[in-house]
């Protein structure tokens, strides 16, 4: 029996209140492109969420495709996430220039 490695996906996820309906799929990919997509994310700072069964809903969307509204809850737990992440490190900036 081969030691098969499962190729690790990645999802890439934008949403702007002022202009879209509901999150959007930027960027997706599988394997090299995954990883890619994660450096990316970490090199801006941006927050990653893992959820192996949610990227595998997503993988099946295109590129700026919305998400459909079956999943509008769950991409808001991920989106509440991040921003309570961007919160807690805005707060800290915030206490070591007043420090």
């Amino acid at each position: 029996m081969m030691n098969e490695k499962k190729a690790h996906s990645a999802i890439a996820l934008s949403y702007s209140e002022t202009s879209d309906v509901a999150p959007q799929v930027k960027a997706k990919g599988k394997g090299l492109v995954a990883e890619k997509i994660i450096a990316r994310a970490k090199e801006h700072h941006i927050p990653i969420q893992q959820d192996p069964s949610l990227v595998e809903l997503l993988s099946q969307l295109e590129i700026n495709e919305t998400i459909p509204s079956e999943l509008y809850e769950v991409v808001a737990e991920v989106f509440a996430f991040i921003y309570r992440i961007d919160k807690n490190v805005q707060d800290t900036n915030v206490k070591h220039k007043i420090l």
